[in-house]
């Protein structure tokens, strides 16, 4: 696909997902490619690109006659971060979150139990290194530096873990942290209770003491549900 082609099949996707996720087309609903193509003004083999791209995510599935259709809400792959991204932008994003805060409060601390056991001096010097960097955004409304840093945090606990399936849920943990700051479900500045947890994390996973990596990082996803309570009831 040239240049211009991916960036009309993105222009498709990034109009046609987010309305999808949001209910604009509820489960059952058909979609005629002919006329997705003509509005937006894309050409067919653009928009079957698109559609393949909606498919490998079960949002849709083609049926030949039938056409493209929305597949139920519980097909979807909801751990697929474009889809976890749509959904933040919508209406339900208080529920989203949520459900994805509690889905790292079970995996995290387990998480970070293991990194305490098996991570690396590499991974234990960019575990300090990201709780250092987050302490020096933490103030002054940096959130979008902060965020640079909190993220890194995150997908080195999940790495350091030695578990591949916790590993592959970086992307995940990424969009939810970048959807709490870019959807402003933060304070102007971190909780400071959360940056020093963070802190006392690397700590932990560098001295080796798994317990107190797992109950630390368990504290972290409690503020953060505790912080949903209040800015997204």
């Amino acid at each position: 696909m040239t240049t211009q082609g991916r960036g009309l099949h993105a222009h498709v996707l990034e109009n046609l997902g987010p309305a999808i996720t949001a209910g604009e087309y509820p489960p059952g609903s058909v979609l005629r490619t002919d006329e997705l193509a003509q509005r937006f003004e894309v050409s067919r083999s653009v928009m079957r690109e698109a559609v393949r791209v909606l498919e490998s995510m079960h949002l849709v599935e083609s049926r030949r006659r039938v056409g493209v259709t929305v597949r139920p809400t519980e097909e979807w792959n909801v751990y697929d971060p474009q889809v976890i991204r749509w959904r933040l932008a919508g209406a339900d994003r208080p529920r989203q979150l949520r459900s994805l805060t509690v889905l790292r409060s079970a995996v995290e601390p387990v998480a970070a139990g293991l990194a305490a056991t098996h991570a690396t001096a590499e991974q234990c010097a960019a575990l300090t290194e990201c709780a250092l960097g987050m302490v020096a955004t933490s103030r002054g409304q940096q959130l979008e530096a902060y965020l640079v840093h909190d993220i890194e945090f995150h997908r080195v606990v999940l790495n350091a873990s030695g578990n591949e399936m916790f590993a592959r849920l970086g992307d995940v943990v990424a969009e939810v942290l970048a959807g709490r700051t870019h959807h402003q479900v933060m304070f102007e500045d971190p909780d400071p209770a959360a940056v020093s947890l963070h802190v006392h994390v690397a700590e932990a996973v560098r001295e080796g003491d798994a317990a107190r990596a797992e109950a630390l990082t368990r504290e972290i996803a409690v503020g953060a549900l505790e912080e949903l309570d209040i800015l997204a009831p």
